[in-house]
C-alpha cells in the first residue's frame, strides 16, 4: 500500500524521501526519483511531514516511540500522519508522546486496497484535531479521492475497524451465497449479476468478486495473489474484538467471520488475499 501511495506523492510533484525494509523496492524508488535511505531516521532532514504505513501495532509504536523511536529525532514543525490500521488505543498512544514534544499526527487509516491506492482513489478515515487535518488535506488528496473526518486521535482506527469488519462479513456471506449456488448447478457469473442487481448486492459482489473468472482485474481471476492478505483481515478482526469488549458491544457476526478467518489461514491460505475464503468453503473447511 505504501509504494503507491509514494508513487503518486512524487507524481504531483512533492519531493519524497522513502524508507522500506524490502531493497528491490528502495531500488524501484530510485529510479522513480524518490530519494532513498537506508534507515527510518534518514527520511527525516528537511521533512515537513512523515507518513507511515505499517502492518500492526507493534510496528507503529516501535517506529515512533522508545529512545531509539522518530518523535524524539522530529522537530515540532513536522506533521505525522500514519495510514496504518492499528489499535485505537495505540494511535492514541503514539498521539499523544507526539503531542508532549509539540508534534502534530493524525491517524488516518485508509480504504480502497492495492488498487485505490494505484489508482490514487483511497478513502481515508483520519482521527485527529481538525485543523491537523486541513493543513494534511493537500498531501491526502494526491494520495485519495475522498477524506473523512471520524473525530479525534484514534477515532480514524474505529471506523477503518468497523469497516473491515463489515468487509469481511460481507465477503465471507458473498462467498457462501456463490459456493451454495454453484453446488446447486448455477452459472456463478449468472448467479453473480442477478444478486448485483437484487437485494443481495454488496461491494465484494459487485467490485471484489471472490469466484475465480467471473471479474476481470481482480485477485480471485490471478490465483487470488495481490490484493489484501487473509492475514491482514485477520488482524483486523482481532481489532474488532479488541474494540468490542473495551466497548461492551456485541459483534457476533464480526466473531463468526473472525472465526471463519482464522480457520481459513491455518494453512496456506494466510497469505493470499482475503477473497480466498471462497476457497475454504469450495473444499469444505469450513465447519459450522
Amino acid at each position: 500500500m505504501g509504494g503507491p501511495m509514494a508513487a503518486n506523492l512524487l507524481k504531483a510533484g512533492f519531493e519524497v524521501s522513502v524508507f522500506d525494509i524490502q531493497e528491490a523496492t528502495r531500488e524501484r524508488f530510485r529510479e522513480l526519483g524518490a530519494k532513498v535511505a537506508s534507515r527510518a531516521e534518514d527520511t527525516l532532514h528537511n521533512a515537513e511531514c512523515v507518513i507511515s504505513m505499517l502492518p500492526s501495532s507493534p510496528f507503529v509504536e516501535s517506529l515512533y516511540l522508545g529512545e531509539e523511536g522518530l518523535i524524539k529525532k522530529l522537530s515540532p514543525k513536522v506533521m505525522i500522519i500514519d495510514c496504518s490500521t492499528i489499535a485505537p488505543q495505540s494511535a492514541r498512544k503514539v498521539a499523544a508522546e507526539a503531542s508532549q514534544h509539540g508534534i502534530t499526527m493524525i491517524d488516518a487509516p485508509v480504504s480502497g486496497g492495492t488498487a485505490g491506492a494505484t489508482a490514487g482513489t483511497l478513502t481515508f478515515i483520519v482521527g485527529g484535531p481538525s485543523e491537523a487535518l486541513e493543513k494534511a488535506r493537500p498531501i491526502l488528496q494526491a494520495m485519495g479521492k475522498n477524506i473523512f473526518h471520524a473525530g479525534d486521535s484514534g477515532a480514524g482506527q474505529v471506523a477503518k475497524i468497523c469497516n473491515n469488519m463489515l468487509l469481511a462479513i460481507h465477503m465471507a456471506g458473498t462467498a457462501e451465497a456463490l459456493n451454495l449456488g454453484v453446488s446447486n448447478g448455477l452459472d456463478p457469473k449468472v448467479l453473480s449479476e442477478i444478486m448485483s442487481k437484487s437485494s443481495g448486492r454488496n461491494w465484494s459482489l459487485e467490485t471484489y468478486n471472490p469466484w475465480p473468472g467471473v471479474m476481470e482485474s481482480v485477485p480471485s481471476s490471478r490465483n487470488y495473489t495481490g490484493g489484501f492478505g487473509s492475514k491482514l483481515m485477520l488482524k483486523d478482526l482481532g481489532l474488532a474484538k479488541e474494540a468490542s469488549q473495551s466497548a461492551n458491544a456485541a459483534i457476533p457476526m464480526g466473531q463468526k467471520a473472525h472465526d471463519l478467518y482464522a480457520k481459513h489461514c491455518e494453512g496456506e491460505a494466510s497469505i493470499l488475499d482475503f477473497s480466498s475464503i471462497l476457497k475454504s468453503y469450495r473444499e469444505s473447511l469450513l465447519k459450522s
